[in-house]
């Protein structure tokens, strides 16, 4: 019991150098304590040090530096399935870059205009489900509508307004896309398309994110109010990543568009 006594009266100072412990591990117990109450000192220490980083967080000011969240998907699996919001984070950021690669290019190639969505009265189809695309020489497209030449003008209209800078010309069921010369215009005009793209993905982002906080925020009532808030915390820095990494794609192609 004096052994016991001795090691809690040593608790205080303990917990007054805990501000060091994210740097040199927990502090050491008082010499000479027994193996058991020895554990029991460090987690005693550990729990408070945990309460009080909450409770730190928790006041710092909306924007100013926090440390990461980071918990272990194990611990929460019954909650929600982190790595499956990761995945669906990561798709948002694999779709803009492949309507980078697909529609922002300051050569127009015939492949750039193979997925130009076409209205028709039956649906929405691709450009190159209805017609067939080739390239008659560096400076013209051809769209062949044979197949489909009821969708002529529909398909027309499309290529139109893709927000490739492209007039296409018709004659009969073929559809003739001239290739602009690459004026600091269209660089621009293309410029200003990647800042839509990607703002248009950052929606898809947050709607991700919501959706998952939400799914966290249905079991408010069965786990810790700790637990919650630090797994809005752990989605809202996954997120944060991706909106980081789309600003340097944007960035980069910004930079290739506008030479």
């Amino acid at each position: 019991m004096a052994m016991a006594l001795r090691c809690f009266r040593h608790l205080p100072s303990l917990l007054y150098r805990s501000s060091f412990a994210m740097i040199r591990g927990l502090p050491q117990a008082p010499a000479g304590c027994p193996p058991l109450l020895l554990d029991g000192c460090r987690q005693c220490v550990h729990q408070m040090m945990l309460t009080r980083q909450l409770a730190t967080k928790r006041a710092k000011g909306k924007g100013q530096t926090q440390a990461r969240v980071n918990i272990s998907a194990a611990l929460v699996e019954d909650i929600i399935n982190l790595e499956e919001t990761n995945e669906d984070m990561q798709a948002v950021v694999e779709a803009l870059k492949e309507d980078f690669s697909r529609n922002l290019s300051v050569r127009t190639s015939p492949g750039a205009l193979d997925h130009i969505i076409v209205v028709t009265k039956d649906g929405k189809f691709p450009l190159n489900q209805l017609g067939q695309i080739s390239q008659k020489s560096p400076q013209l497209i051809i769209v062949n509508m044979n197949n489909f030449p009821e969708s002529t003008a529909a398909a027309t209209k499309a290529i139109r307004e893709s927000g490739m800078n492209l007039n296409p010309e018709v004659d009969g069921t073929i559809i003739r896309v001239p290739i602009p010369k690459v004026t600091r215009e269209h660089r621009e005009s293309l410029a200003k398309l990647a800042k839509q793209s990607t703002n248009k993905s950052k929606e898809a982002l947050r709607k991700v994110r919501s959706k998952s906080v939400n799914q966290v925020k249905k079991f408010k009532n069965k786990v810790s109010e700790d637990t919650i808030w630090l797994l809005e915390k752990q989605i809202q820095q996954m997120a944060d990543s991706v909106a980081a990494e789309m600003d340097k794609l944007l960035a980069a192609k910004t930079k290739e568009l506008l030479g």
